[in-house]
């Protein structure tokens, strides 16, 4: 049986890698998300699950990611 610190690692390093991968997928993209980050939801005793926060991000880029999605999605 996993320990609390063990699942918490895990969940930690999902959330990292993650948003590494956004934000490598991003960038091939020429896009750039400056408040790209984790956030934690757990509480003591519960290790919860990491959120990627995407942040705020300026109106021309967020078309430019809109645009991105809607050429994959066209795929």
């Amino acid at each position: 049986m996993a320990t609390a610190e063990h699942t918490a690692f895990t969940r930690f390093k999902e959330v990292m890698d993650a948003r590494d991968a956004l934000a490598g997928a991003l960038r091939q993209a020429g896009i750039q998300l400056p408040a790209l980050d984790i956030r934690a939801t757990g509480r003591e005793g519960d290790p919860g699950y990491g959120l990627v926060d995407l942040g705020v991000c300026a109106a021309p880029v967020a078309h430019q990611l809109a645009s991105v999605i809607a050429r994959g999605a066209a795929r």
